[in-house]
């Protein structure tokens, strides 16, 4: 597919919370990631504005297996609590996304160049990515490396069908939508000998409103050339 990325991300723990087992203060794991993690990821290795990042698949190299650990959680108005938190253990993804031009971002049409940011992309996922990978939540450190889709022997490979039931599939920023809303999005996904192929944002039927947002602008007065920023760092220019 056009400007596609393929890698491989793994740790030795991972965190996708299920958010209806944190109203009593526990966190406990989906069995995959989601749509939304694995996106977080994808920008953790590139990420500009000009473009979103599309997940097509994933699939499960290592078994589905849990950890539960006892958390002492931060508690900013005092106290002492302990939380269980149950994670993934031993977790390896292969994962495959695209990007497209964000079409709500018509003041950044000037950086729309396909070439520049899919070589770039492809040579962040060579150095594991530009920014800490995390695999859920921050203490789930993770790793990546450019990987073929498809390629070595999973777990899953000829399981057949597993159904995982109602999951958050992701979340609808203004900036990807043009409304001024933050938007959760739900689906029920198929994993099929270990794969599993995600439907589009746009395809989502299941969205809940969860507040008010709006998006970013960026123009002259909060943006700055390389040329500017070279003059005032290296040459004392500035104002």
């Amino acid at each position: 597919m056009r400007n596609q990325i393929e890698f491989e991300v793994y740790g030795n723990y991972a965190l996708f919370t299920d958010p209806l087992t944190k109203i009593g203060g526990e966190k406990l794991s989906y069995q995959i990631p989601t749509y939304q993690s694995l996106k977080g990821i994808v920008e953790s290795i590139y990420w500009k504005p000009t473009i979103m990042w599309i997940i097509d698949e994933v699939r499960i190299m290592n078994p589905i297996r849990t950890e539960s650990k006892g958390i002492r959680p931060i508690e900013y108005s005092g106290g002492n609590t302990l939380a269980n938190y149950t994670y993934l253990k031993d977790v390896k993804y292969q994962v495959k996304a695209h990007f497209i031009f964000n079409p709500h971002r018509s003041d950044l049409a000037f950086d729309r160049n396909e070439n520049k940011h899919h070589n770039i992309a492809k040579r962040s996922v060579g150095v594991g990515g530009r920014r800490d990978i995390f695999l859920g939540t921050r203490e789930c450190q993770g790793y990546v490396e450019a990987s073929e889709f498809g390629e070595e022997v999973g777990y899953y490979d000829g399981y057949g069908e597993i159904d995982l039931g109602v999951m958050v599939h992701g979340l609808n920023y203004p900036d990807e939508t043009g409304k001024d809303v933050l938007e959760a999005r739900l689906w029920r996904p198929i994993m099929k000998d270990g794969i599993v192929s995600f439907i589009r944002p746009d395809e989502c039927t299941l969205i809940r409103t969860v507040g008010e947002m709006s998006q970013k602008e960026f123009n002259t007065e909060n943006m700055q050339s390389v040329e500017e920023l070279y003059e005032e760092v290296f040459l004392g220019r500035g104002d």
